[in-house]
């Protein structure tokens, strides 16, 4: 097991920032650690890179403990803070060299693996480049290039896309899904979208407390709600009361929602878990000599999922 945390506690005066949080995370796994705001993502993240004590529980990466080992801890992870640690008035290569020597590198070996940053963050055109001059899309890949110089084997990172462009997002995305391939990666963000498309597995925390731990797909069928078919229907003189009845009669329907207006009408059907209602509603559209315009099928979403588990009693 590459991280192993056991019951971490960690307060600030009588606020508990996180209370008692285990979960493990293996080699070649990416992890978004998803919450909101405030939830305790960056309290744990400060723990497991040792800049930060808990004030009990333990973990365990790469077989060192957070008390015990702490040198072996910095030497074996890569951390990019959500405010990246850079300076502006430093060339690009200089500093990448310099987060180098301060992993201890020298030598060949510095002089490769600061190679072998430029090339796998994209940074070969702006190697020569002052650190302020850099958008902020490459300012990050400067701040992965720090973390990953040492070759380590674990990655954690704050909110690694935020305030960049979509472009840079998408750049961002794919690097680290490359390095996932490798490494183990911890992805703590707030950001839904970012989890879907670069993790394999979510860990959802909320006011300090760790509140889900699975796959995407495990998630969303564990915290499944009613089946959703949106229906666009051209009605061609058919009323949309009668519409709606007609569908409220599919066996399977538990409810309809209609909107829009009375020429192209939108509803939403909605069906007992697990039933795909597509072909009774296309059945029942020809039937009754309806347009069907448009329709489609939605299950539970992370969204949904996370809004359950987060939302404040």
């Amino acid at each position: 097991m590459s991280i192993t945390v056991r019951n971490l506690t960690k307060s600030y005066g009588a606020q508990k920032a996180i209370e008692d949080i285990s979960f493990e995370v293996k080699k070649g796994e990416i992890v978004g650690f998803l919450g909101p705001n405030g939830a305790g993502k960056t309290t744990t993240m400060k723990i497991l890179t040792c800049f930060m004590r808990p004030d009990s529980g333990d973990a365990v990466i790469e077989g060192h403990s957070i008390h015990d080992d702490t040198m072996e801890i910095r030497r074996r992870v890569g951390y990019l803070p959500e405010t990246n640690p850079l300076y502006h008035d430093m060339n690009v290569l200089d500093y990448i060299e310099y987060a180098g020597k301060l992993q201890h590198l020298q030598g060949e070996e510095l002089a490769r693996s600061v190679r072998r940053m430029v090339e796998i963050c994209g940074l070969g055109d702006s190697k020569h480049k002052d650190i302020g001059e850099l958008s902020k899309g490459y300012r990050q890949r400067v701040g992965l290039a720090q973390a990953m110089v040492h070759d380590p084997d674990v990655l954690l990172m704050d909110e690694p896309t935020s305030g960049l462009d979509p472009n840079q997002i998408i750049e961002i995305r794919n690097l680290i899904k490359e390095l996932g391939r490798e490494k183990t990666v911890i992805l703590s963000t707030h950001i839904l979208p970012e989890v879907q498309a670069t993790c394999n597995r979510v860990l959802i925390i909320h006011e300090g407390k760790i509140v889900a731990d699975g796959t995407l797909d495990d998630l969303q069928k564990r915290f499944q709600g009613a089946d959703e078919i949106r229906v666009e229907i051209k009605p061609n003189g058919v009323s949309p009361d009668n519409i709606t009845a007609s569908l409220k009669a599919i066996e399977g329907v538990t409810h309809v929602e209609k909107t829009g207006g009375d020429d192209e009408l939108t509803f939403v059907v909605y069906a007992t878990p697990g039933i795909d209602l597509r072909e009774p509603v296309f059945r029942t559209a020809v039937k009754n000599n309806w347009v069907l315009l448009d329709m489609h099928r939605s299950g539970t979403s992370l969204e949904s999922v996370f809004q359950k588990l987060t939302r404040s009693q």
